[in-house]
């Protein structure tokens, strides 16, 4: 018999947690205080890169990131088919560039231990990325080229998640503007602020950088805090055929002709407000990796918040011993790419099932020395 599922967060876990959970039987609502994906999901840039935003040695989140990639050609396939919509997956490959050969020991060194992963990893020459990428500045020396990496338009994956958790029933409520947890211990009961109220047996936490609120209901530690991230996009007719990264940012050209940069970072806040200065200084590192950008300008900004942790990994798993509430928030930027493996995750969790990878680094409870329980 299925369970109630309610989720509390609409971004890109939990519209995946609910759909996981509601193609297995359950009954699932999903409770909003915005929009659906009206924070990080939607501003997100997209991308599906762990081999090139992952460069130090191999651990559990690592793991955790590479089976959520290998997942992503089916999960972007069933998520299509169940909205009955379309949108931009494209399995571009990637390439990390550097500028100078005493980056050149540490990018072999990635690639040898990403190879013992699996991982399709190869450093191209100078000659090759002219040939395969013509427009990358000719002070690029080598680059590091994984071939499995990918990337989604973010808005367009977000709106199709959506949709299909609506095909598939999920009741979604949005524009709830807050809601407070008034059970959990035992059964679940939520109340939004115009005082409706939502029922259920198992409560799952998805609700990013407002998850640090929950402190007190669940007495535990709960350092999720919001990370600003700016991005620019400049409007391109030639395109660039693969993700582009360095130490300093990324680059990812999209099907609509835009090129999307980021990503400028600082705390401040929940403010989402596009600053002079950060875009000042992707705009600096854009024309230093493609010189034809001098003769350009952005013509779009904008800023999305990313939950972030202490730790940098995210919180995903049950509260023991109350194994009806299922943390999985604070993904910072990798919400996009962990979103298929998290949803499975918290399936299996609520039906008992086995995890599928090591998950004690991501227990909810590691911030806390103590706790009331």
């Amino acid at each position: 018999m299925g369970k109630h599922v309610v989720i509390l967060g609409g971004g890109v876990i939990g519209l995946s947690a609910a759909l996981e959970c509601q193609q297995r039987g359950h009954n699932v609502t999903l409770l909003e205080i915005t929009k659906c994906g009206g924070q990080a999901s939607g501003a997100a840039a997209g991308m599906l890169a762990p081999y090139s935003e992952i460069a130090e040695d191999p651990d559990d989140f690592f793991r955790l990131s590479q089976q959520s990639l290998k997942l992503y050609p089916e999960w972007q396939q069933v998520v299509k088919e169940l909205s009955g919509s379309e949108f931009e997956y494209r399995n571009t490959g990637s390439l990390y560039a550097i500028f100078h050969e005493a980056e050149r020991l540490p990018l072999e060194t990635r690639m040898k231990w990403q190879q013992t992963f699996g991982v399709k990893a190869s450093i191209l020459e100078r000659d090759e990325l002219e040939r395969i990428e013509p427009n990358l500045s000719p002070n690029i020396a080598a680059a590091l080229y994984c071939p499995e990496e990918s990337h989604v338009y973010a808005p367009d994956y977000v709106k199709a998640l959506k949709q299909a958790c609506e095909n598939m029933g999920v009741v979604i409520k949005e524009e709830l503007e807050h809601v407070k947890i008034l059970e959990w211990q035992q059964n679940v009961v939520l109340q939004a602020k115009d005082g409706q109220c939502f029922y259920g047996d198992t409560l799952v936490i998805s609700n990013g950088a407002w998850s640090t609120e929950l402190e007190d209901t669940f007495g535990i530690s709960i350092p999720v805090f919001p990370i600003r991230g700016q991005i620019c996009a400049y409007k391109m007719t030639e395109p660039i055929h693969h993700l582009v990264f360095t130490s300093q940012g990324y680059l990812v050209s999209k099907e609509n002709g835009s090129l999307v940069c980021g990503a400028s970072e600082d705390i401040a806040g929940f403010n989402t407000s596009v600053t002079e200065k950060g875009i000042a200084r992707l705009e600096r590192w854009n024309k230093k990796v493609l010189p034809m950008l001098h003769e350009r300008d952005p013509f779009h900004r904008w800023a999305g918040l990313r939950p972030a942790t202490q730790d940098g990994f995210p919180l995903i798993g049950q509260l023991a011993p109350f194994e009806h509430i299922i943390f999985a928030t604070g993904h910072y930027r990798n919400g996009i790419l962990l979103s298929p493996v998290t949803a499975k995750i918290v399936a299996d969790q609520l039906e008992g099932a086995a995890d599928r990878l090591p998950l004690d680094n991501f227990n909810p409870k590691r911030f806390s020395v103590t706790n009331t329980f």
